[in-house]
Formats: C-alpha cells, sequence, structure tokens
C-alpha cells in the first residue's frame, strides 16, 4: 500500500486549527513538569482534545531562554511512554513531535508521529534529510542560534526594530525545505515570536502579520502561530510581569486577532 504525504488541507476545512502544547520536561516556561509522568501527560492530552485541539505536539526538550540542552538520548526516553500511550489512546489525533535531533524524529515517525515541528526550522543536514525521505508533515520555524542554545537579547531592549530580519530569516526556512524537494502542502511555516527577538521586534512581527502571507509568497492558512502564553502578550497587555499559566485569555484574544488576517492554525496550551 502507498502511503500518501502528508498534507495539511484536510485538518483545515472544519474551522481553527488548534495544536495543543503537551510539555514533557522538567523546566518548561508554561507548566513547570506538570506532565512529566505518562499518566499526566496522557490526562492532559485527553483534557486538550476535548476542548478542542485536532492534534498535539509533544516536546521533550525546553526551549526557554537558559534552558539546558538535552541529548537525543533523554529526550526520546522522555518521549516514547508518552508517545506509545498516545497512539494507543488517542489513535484519530495526529501527533506531532516537537525536536532538533534528527535520531528521536526518526524514531517518532516509526512509532506513530504524523509530524515534525523542528524549532531550528531544518537547517541540520541529518534532519532536513530525514524531512525530503519521509512523507509526514512539517512545521519549520524561524529561531537564531547561539552556539549549542538559543540567542536570547534581553527581550525589554527599547531599540527600535523591525519585521524585515525575521521575515528574510523565515523566507530562508521556505527556500531551504523547497530546494530539498519538499513539497509546500507538507508544510507550515512558524515566524518564531521569542525566538532571539525583543518585544520590540516581535511587536512589529506580529504588525507585519496582515502582509506576511504576501511578502512569503505563502497562504496565511499555512503559517502556525505560536504565541500562547508567550511574554510578548504580557508585554503588550502593559503587565510584564504577570505569570504564564495567567495568560490564556491574552493568548485567546491573540489567536482572535491573528484570526481576522486569515491565520488558522495555532499551537497552544488552552483551548478557549
Amino acid at each position: 500500500m502507498t502511503v500518501l504525504p502528508f498534507q495539511w488541507g484536510p485538518l483545515l476545512t472544519s474551522g481553527p486549527l488548534f495544536i495543543g502544547i503537551l510539555n514533557l520536561t522538567p523546566d518548561s516556561f508554561s507548566d513547570g513538569g506538570r506532565f512529566v509522568e505518562p499518566t499526566a501527560a496522557l490526562a492532559q492530552a485527553r483534557h486538550l482534545v476535548a476542548s478542542g485541539a485536532r492534534m498535539l505536539d509533544l516536546g521533550a526538550e525546553s526551549t526557554r531562554p537558559g534552558s539546558a540542552v538535552v541529548d537525543a538520548a533523554t529526550e526520546w526516553g522522555r518521549l516514547e511512554p508518552v508517545l506509545s500511550a498516545l497512539a494507543e489512546a488517542l489513535p484519530r489525533i495526529p501527533l506531532s513531535l516537537d525536536t532538533r535531533h534528527a535520531a528521536v524524529a526518526a524514531k517518532g515517525l516509526a512509532a506513530g508521529a504524523a509530524v515534525i515541528n523542528d524549532v531550528d526550522g531544518f537547517t541540520v543536514p541529518a534532519m532536513l534529510e530525514l524531512a525530503a525521505a519521509s512523507r509526514c508533515g512539517l512545521i519549520a520555524m524561524r529561531s537564531r542560534r547561539l552556539g549549542e542554545g538559543f540567542l536570547m537579547p534581553p527581550y525589554a531592549d527599547s531599540t527600535p526594530k523591525d519585521a524585515a530580519s525575521a521575515i528574510a530569516e523565515l523566507l530562508a526556512v521556505r527556500d531551504r525545505l523547497r530546494a530539498a524537494g519538499i513539497a509546500d502542502d507538507r508544510v507550515l511555516l512558524d515566524p518564531g515570536f521569542g525566538f532571539g527577538t525583543t518585544f520590540a521586534e516581535d511587536l512589529a512581527l506580529w504588525n507585519a502579520l496582515p502582509r506576511l502571507p504576501g511578502a512569503l509568497g505563502w497562504p496565511a492558512d499555512r503559517i502556525c502561530i505560536g504565541i500562547s502564553r508567550k511574554r510578548f502578550l504580557a508585554s503588550r497587555a502593559g503587565t510584564p510581569g504577570l505569570a504564564p499559566d495567567q495568560r490564556d485569555p491574552l493568548t485567546a484574544t491573540a489567536h482572535a486577532e491573528a484570526m481576522e488576517w486569515g491565520y488558522r492554525v495555532f499551537r497552544t496550551h488552552a483551548i478557549g
């Protein structure tokens, strides 16, 4: 039997696609290790699906500012039991793996994952080769590296910024995938809010969302907005000290705003 390449279109025919975030790390910025144990992770997955998530995104390496780099073996050790449990308990829900490691992505695809979500934008050759050779879906994010971690400038830096650099970086992600022979309809692009950006640049990028599809030559409904619980929302609201788990109403407001501009895919910690 021939397995057709993953396409996002069928998931977008019945309204917005909310991709529920399931953090399996002890040091996530948003929920601090609450779902590391498989039983807790499965309960949260069921809650997300009951709330309206039609895909789940599993991450086992934190990418918060200052987080420690996790090796592939540790990451897979966190992912494997939860991935297996979800594939059995929620067989109709596509699973995405938030990983930068090609070895982890390959094991995850073999275990039933449908999507690779790479916050490095498939810059690592092994990950790009795996993406090109597989038939899975892809989420490709723009980010900035500093050695083994991410470039994270002081977020409150008030230096004026525009969105030009971030848009150019996202164009480079798009072109990298196309050059590898990967069909556009397998891909969601992610602008990467908070990854190497200050508040001023995130605000400029947010304000550029109405024109971003035209700048990329890429439809709005295949751009993934990953803004959930991020400090950008609290800073934009004038409450920078607001705790991440108190930012869900701000997230919902931002999602509604983006929907007015034609966006339909949202990676989120809570739906509503």
